[in-house]
């Protein structure tokens, strides 16, 4: 029997992904990746870009919002980046998601989605999506939904981890308050030996939006540097 490659860990994770406790503050947690369409692309993305055990860096940002990962399944990419950019075609709703459109400014800036994807994994800390009153919402924006939703974070993270050939000597939290619980899960965990910290794609796009371009170059030289472990130095 072959070795199990990228895609079928990232496959049994997500759509196996248990659903979540209730949740206070009227939370919901939804999981895209059991109902079609998103299933299906989520798959055809997986088979096309993951059906290996290269080594991996993971890229996590927080939790999948509605109009990304939760319409296509593929973290940080929309319906028409998932065409235009990916090669997979789908009948959704072109509504542009601000994080996927930076997403994929880098993604060319370190070669394209080809390359990007032999070196680089990108999920989420916590893999379901969450909404509040239609909304967004993030597992931080509640003390409350972070209690309850750690030992399913920790589990995430745990899965994550082993999913072949990702690399645990770094990985990359997209976004600082992410951060934060990145680095206390790991510290509780011991899974990555560090932890890169970068701000999130949709801050960038809101807030510093016309110096797009200098984010774009500095995050393409930072994971750059992570594609030749013997010249990343660890801060002192």
């Amino acid at each position: 029997m072959p070795a199990p490659t990228f895609a079928d860990g990232l496959l049994a994770l997500l759509t196996g992904f248990p659903a979540a406790p209730p949740l206070p503050d009227g939370v919901e947690a939804l999981n895209p990746y059991q109902a079609e369409p998103a299933r299906d692309l989520l798959t055809r993305f997986a088979r096309h870009y993951y059906a290996d055990a290269q080594p991996r860096v993971a890229l996590l940002g927080i939790n999948p919002g509605r109009f990304g990962a939760g319409s296509t399944g593929v973290a940080f990419t929309d319906p028409a980046a998932l065409a235009l950019h990916c090669g997979i075609e789908n009948e959704l709703p072109r509504r542009a998601e601000l994080s996927s459109q930076f997403v994929y400014q880098l993604i060319y800036a370190l070669g394209g989605p080809a390359e990007f994807y032999q070196h680089f994994y990108l999920g989420s800390l916590y893999p379901l999506v969450l909404v509040r009153q239609g909304r967004n919402y993030n597992y931080y924006d509640s003390a409350a939904v972070t209690r309850t939703l750690w030992p399913d974070m920790q589990k995430s993270l745990r899965q994550q981890a082993a999913l072949p050939s990702l690399r645990r000597d770094v990985a990359v939290s997209l976004g600082r308050r992410n951060g934060e619980f990145f680095t206390r899960l790991n510290q509780e965990l011991g899974l990555f030996e560090q932890v890169i910290v970068l701000d999130h794609p949709r801050f960038i796009m809101q807030y510093k939006r016309r110096f797009v371009p200098d984010f774009v170059t500095e995050y393409a030289r930072v994971l750059g540097e992570l594609l030749s472990p013997s010249t990343f130095e660890r801060p002192t």
